[in-house]
């Protein structure tokens, strides 16, 4: 089975939708890539909701299988394929990745997604015809992404929300630095899943959050994440991207130094 094509359905390859896409570069697997259109709701049509009827992406199709939910995606991959291994060999290290995923998808990330879809997703589809937004929302299979659009087109995120939101990624940021003063790599000395989920959804944090996220006053995390923007799967990975969301990636080159003539 493992030599069946994939095919990886995604928007643009940054939080959910890159880390299979990241993995999968870096397993040096060959993949079908099917760009979907997040705001004009490519990921609710009929053609995609027969391959994933919750309409949510990103989604991988292997043979017969069709997986959702990007992070044991992740761990598919890992298994299913030959390739360097993503996965600590102990059991302490997988136990570390884990946990450092659950924190990036339970906790981090949700408050990323909202001031993201508050600052960029929602003004981006809000110019649209409001006809046309009702019907797109009604069409969106899943109660709680239907709440989410609304919020986000209506701009209706309470500041209480977002205040909170802030709190999050400010603790996490610093949580984040501290540990990586510690430890190369999220799960240990090796890169692992964890560095693959992580990456996708903090590689903006120097242009979402500059107060806590900047060469000052976080210098290790900074250098984590340039260390990985310079990994080649991830300048792969990220030719994919169709969107101004790619130029966040340049914010990770590293400065020239000047040199006297």
């Amino acid at each position: 089975m493992a030599a069946a094509p994939i095919t990886i359905y995604h928007w643009e390859p940054n939080a959910n939708s890159g880390k299979p896409m990241l993995a999968a570069e870096e397993k040096g697997v060959a993949y079908d890539s099917v760009y979907l259109d997040l705001l004009s709701f490519d990921q609710h049509k009929p053609d995609y909701l027969a391959v994933n009827p919750n309409g949510t992406i990103p989604a991988l199709k292997h043979g017969s299988v069709v997986l959702t939910e990007s992070t044991p995606m992740m761990e598919y991959i890992d298994e299913a394929f030959e390739g360097p291994p993503l996965r600590p060999a102990d059991a302490a290290g997988r136990w570390r990745m884990r946990m450092w995923m659950r924190f990036i998808d339970n906790y981090m990330g949700p408050s990323l997604s909202m001031i993201g879809w508050n600052v960029g997703i929602g003004p981006a589809v809000r110019q649209k015809d409001p006809a046309e937004l009702a019907a797109a929302i009604d069409r969106i299979p899943l109660e709680a992404r239907r709440v989410a659009w609304r919020k986000a087109i209506y701009n209706e995120f309470s500041e209480a929300e977002l205040t909170e939101s802030r709190r999050r990624l400010h603790y996490s940021v610093r949580l984040m630095e501290a540990h990586l003063a510690k430890s190369r790599y999220l799960a240990g000395d090796s890169y692992s899943l964890a560095d693959v989920d992580a990456f996708n959804s903090c590689y903006g944090l120097p242009a979402m959050v500059p107060e806590v996220c900047n060469d000052a006053d976080t210098p290790t995390l900074l250098e984590w994440l340039r260390t990985l923007r310079e990994r080649p799967a991830v300048e792969k990975t990220w030719a994919k991207s169709r969107t101004s969301r790619g130029l966040r990636l340049s914010l990770l080159d590293r400065p020239v130094k000047g040199y006297a003539p």
